[in-house]
């Protein structure tokens, strides 16, 4: 019976912790938007998730046209605040650096943090 009530208040604590979105939105410019986007797909995206500190992503496309490129919203949800600090410390420089350095001035980002409630 102690067990099962450990496993209840423990499923409990799991369920009603604030879960925190990090959004990576990209604007990227037409004549590399196809490269790039098979390349987010089968490589950034594997590479973010493979830091562990991710559970599940998503990809969006927005619908709203832009003259310069098409937008996209990476979203990718962690457990916690110290999870997405870890990664934002310990991985993020050298990922974001490769985006960087294989488009560099084709694209634009802009990166926030969500809470889940």
């Amino acid at each position: 019976m102690k067990a099962n009530v450990n496993l209840s208040i423990l499923l409990l604590l799991v369920k009603n912790r604030p879960m925190i979105i990090y959004n990576v939105t990209i604007n990227i410019e037409l004549d590399v938007h196809d490269e790039w986007l098979n390349w987010m797909r089968t490589t950034h995206v594997p590479q973010v998730m493979a830091t562990g500190y991710f559970t599940e992503n998503k990809i969006c496309r927005l619908l709203h046209e832009e003259e310069q490129g098409l937008t996209y919203s990476f979203q990718y949800t962690c457990n916690s605040l110290d999870d997405y600090n870890k990664y934002k410390h310990e991985c993020a420089p050298a990922l974001q650096a490769d985006v960087k350095n294989r488009y560099d001035g084709k694209f634009v980002a802009f990166r926030s943090l969500l809470e889940v409630l």
